[in-house]
């Protein structure tokens, strides 16, 4: 079975042919993040505008870089939410529109539940049940995955997403938009000496990013740090620790709540997904877990960490097999 994906949840405007919901015959993406960088985040007008103006241009491309044609689309996938309220407008008008046209079934797809999918995508996936993480600039979020269609939320973002607080922490040092890679890449070169505090919500899974935002923000103004901007005067180096200790704090809150959940449930196996899992430091954090707690962690492949077309495809064949489309 042949489903074309569609997905304008944010700033990508993608669309994928996926076979039997793991081979993907092509994957296209056409991204309007340079038209938001000047802004330091995404402008809702500006990201449906590249949809209405690109959204054809990149079907066209993804059925003809798989080989196909439209009469050979079985059904017709498309992301529901959650996204901004043009974006997914965008994309959803121009599915049912494609759908009715070719007379096929239209099937709707959780942004979210797509994004766990997408570390599925391969012959050896895992089986059911196992611990769901997604980590994104919009959502961080955990999740008793039971069945492809059967997510219980376990723990929630109280504030900021972690890819959100990326950007502010990128922004408060000078560093371009978006601030994950760039602060994942100038970590390395730097020592976690600083203690920036990211506490985990007593008595839940949640999460929270704003306070070590702030606490990051506080040094920089504060004490032993130049008055001179980072932008013009900061050495490169105290940047790089800032950058990796901020980014320790972070990510270990993650990596401990996601354990928590893991021993509560009593499971083994952990599937995530969303564009921070791409981060480095992070999943070598996970791998040394995994070895130590004899755990099996599931990261799609770098180029389905960000939003794409062909995880909401992927998905779309397992919930039409359900009956859920």
């Amino acid at each position: 079975m042949l489903i074309l994906g569609i997905e304008t949840s944010c700033d990508e405007t993608a669309a994928s042919v996926v076979k039997n919901g793991r081979e993907i015959l092509s994957n296209v993406v056409s991204s309007s993040l340079k038209y938001h960088k000047k802004f330091g985040g995404v402008i809702p007008e500006i990201a449906t505008r590249h949809h209405v103006e690109n959204i054809d241009k990149v079907v066209n491309c993804s059925l003809y870089n798989a080989g196909v044609g439209t009469g050979d689309i079985d059904s017709v996938a498309v992301t529901e939410g959650p996204g901004l309220v043009g974006a997914l407008v965008c994309g959803n008008s121009f599915a049912k529109a494609m759908a009715y046209s070719l007379d096929v079934p239209l099937v709707t797809v959780d942004h979210l539940k797509a994004h766990v999918y997408s570390a599925m995508m391969r012959k050896d996936a895992p089986r059911f049940p196992f611990i769901g993480l997604v980590v994104s600039g919009g959502h961080t979020r955990l999740y008793l995955v039971k069945g492809y269609d059967k997510f219980i939320v376990l723990g929630d973002t109280l504030d900021d997403a972690i890819g959100e607080a990326y950007d502010k922490v990128a922004k408060i040092l000078g560093l371009e938009y978006p601030g994950g890679p760039i602060i994942d890449r100038i970590a390395k070169k730097g020592s976690r000496s600083i203690r920036f505090t990211c506490r985990p919500i007593k008595g839940s899974l949640d999460f929270s990013f704003s306070g070590v935002k702030t606490a990051v923000l506080y040094h920089v103004k504060g004490e032993g740090c130049p008055s001179t901007s980072l932008g013009t005067g900061r050495v490169k180096g105290e940047i790089s620790n800032i950058a990796a200790s901020f980014q320790e704090s972070a990510l270990k809150v993650i990596v401990n709540n996601t354990l928590k959940a893991m021993e509560q449930h009593n499971l083994k196996t952990l599937v995530i997904g969303g564009g921070v899992s791409a981060n480095s430091r992070f999943r070598e954090m996970l791998a040394r877990e995994a070895m130590f707690r004899g755990l099996k962690i599931f990261f799609p492949p770098l180029e389905l960490c960000s939003d794409n077309a062909a995880m909401v495809a992927g998905l779309a064949y397992r919930l039409q097999g359900e009956g859920k489309c």
